[in-house]
């Protein structure tokens, strides 16, 4: 019975958290007219608001898919390049005021981004880059996130010492104990990083809305904002519609990570 009761509340709490997903889905296939009167499933099944929505704000919608797509397998790449080689670096090497340099970053974590958001757009703003993908970017391969570079270190801090010795003893330096015994290891830790990299970059609202002021260049999220219209004459349909077919990287992502995200998670900070 209790197991019963303990399903029950799952599913219960299962329905409620998907129900507006759901409803979004749901309200793609309406007419507009629909969408706010008309709760549940459509009355009317249709298709309009996706051939509508595809080139509503003067560009395809495959060109904002297109330039999110870019900027976050650029920023997966940044992540796992600066994020392993900084988290490799205070997992295992020696090296002068490390754990102060440590004590730094983890503090960074309770930085929030509004407190730098100003100087960051003033420094972007001198060099030129703004209305550019750079300051999306660069920062990507600065090692500027914090708690994917400590879910690394605690993941190779699990891995046991004796195969650096091992490979040192075969001729490895530093990196290439890095390069041919940590990385290949690091699969699960690797797997997490790209997925949620890929994953909050795709989602960001505030970056781009801050330094692309170009519709051309717009990201998905900027591209769905642009259907809103202050003045009332919003484009809710075509909107939801476009919600729809952005929401699909994600899911594929999830898809084909599952296993790989579950893993990492469980391994990272075992020893």
């Amino acid at each position: 019975m209790r197991r019963l009761i303990a399903h029950l509340v799952i599913i219960g709490v299962g329905v409620v958290m998907i129900y507006p997903l759901l409803w979004m889905v749901s309200s793609s296939l309406k007419p507009t007219s629909e969408i706010f009167s008309q709760p549940g499933l459509p009355t009317t099944w249709t298709l309009e608001n996706y051939a509508r929505g595809w080139d509503a704000i003067g560009f395809p919608f495959a060109l904002f898919l297109g330039n999110s797509a870019l900027i976050a397998g650029l920023s997966v790449i940044g992540n796992l390049l600066s994020c392993t080689l900084a988290a490799y670096a205070f997992a295992r090497l020696e090296f002068r005021f490390k754990k102060t340099l440590f004590v730094a970053m983890m503090a960074t974590l309770m930085l929030p981004f509004q407190v730098i958001l100003v100087p960051q757009y003033i420094m972007f703003n001198n060099l030129g880059m703004v209305d550019t993908y750079w300051p999306l970017l660069i920062p990507k391969f600065l090692a500027v996130d914090t708690f994917f570079i400590f879910l690394m270190i605690q993941f190779i801090r699990g891995l046991p010492r004796s195969l650096d010795d091992a490979a040192a003893i075969d001729g490895c330096g530093p990196f290439g104990v890095f390069w041919r015994i940590i990385l290949p290891l690091m699969r699960p830790a690797l797997a997490v990083t790209a997925a949620f990299t890929f994953i909050w970059t795709w989602n960001d609202f505030l970056t781009p809305l801050l330094y692309l002021p170009s519709r051309e260049k717009f990201t998905v999220p900027l591209a769905l904002n642009a259907f809103l219209d202050s003045e009332g004459a919003s484009q809710w349909g075509p909107m939801f519609a476009m919600a729809c077919l952005s929401l699909l990287p994600i899911f594929l992502i999830f898809l084909f990570t599952q296993k790989q995200l579950v893993n990492g998670i469980a391994t990272t900070g075992l020893k």
